[in-house]
């Protein structure tokens, strides 16, 4: 089924493209949600004087996580936990732990957002980017130390 996107999706595309889904993915989802046209005639000249709104207002998305991408290069988390033989962790340091220390430092990330894709189980220093847009994913240091 031929759609034209609305809003940027990741992994489909950006907003004002046409693109080819599935007819379930398209009626069950991104057409309820207002996500999705579907690719008429009419929708497409709807599309096309939406699209300057969309890009301006894409732009302005990116420049906001930009100056937020910024902040957030300069953060560096540190967590102490206790640790056993071979400097294995008892526990781990989840995305849900990150979120935490990012909030109390002043920033409304959301958990989905932090792209660590299994939890910290030893003591080191890592990189996890954090997807504030599609081309702003900024990394943040984080410590584990020995508690």
């Amino acid at each position: 089924m031929q759609i034209i996107l609305r809003q940027g999706i990741e992994n489909l595309g950006k907003p004002g493209d046409v693109v080819s889904v599935r007819a379930g993915y398209a009626r069950n989802y991104l057409l309820p949600r207002g996500l999705a046209y579907e690719a008429t005639p009419g929708n497409l000249k709807r599309i096309a004087q939406e699209r300057t709104r969309l890009e301006a207002a894409e732009n302005e998305r990116r420049e906001a996580a930009q100056g937020i991408a910024t902040q957030l290069e300069q953060v560096s988390l540190t967590f102490s936990a206790r640790v056993g033989e071979e400097g294995k962790l008892f526990g781990s340091v989840t995305v849900a732990d990150i979120q935490h220390q990012l909030e109390t430092q002043g920033f409304k990330i959301e958990r989905r957002q932090i792209d660590l894709h299994e939890p910290i189980k030893a003591l080191g220093v890592y990189k996890v980017p954090v997807r504030l847009h599609a081309d702003v994913k900024p990394e943040i240091r984080v410590w584990v130390i020995k508690q």
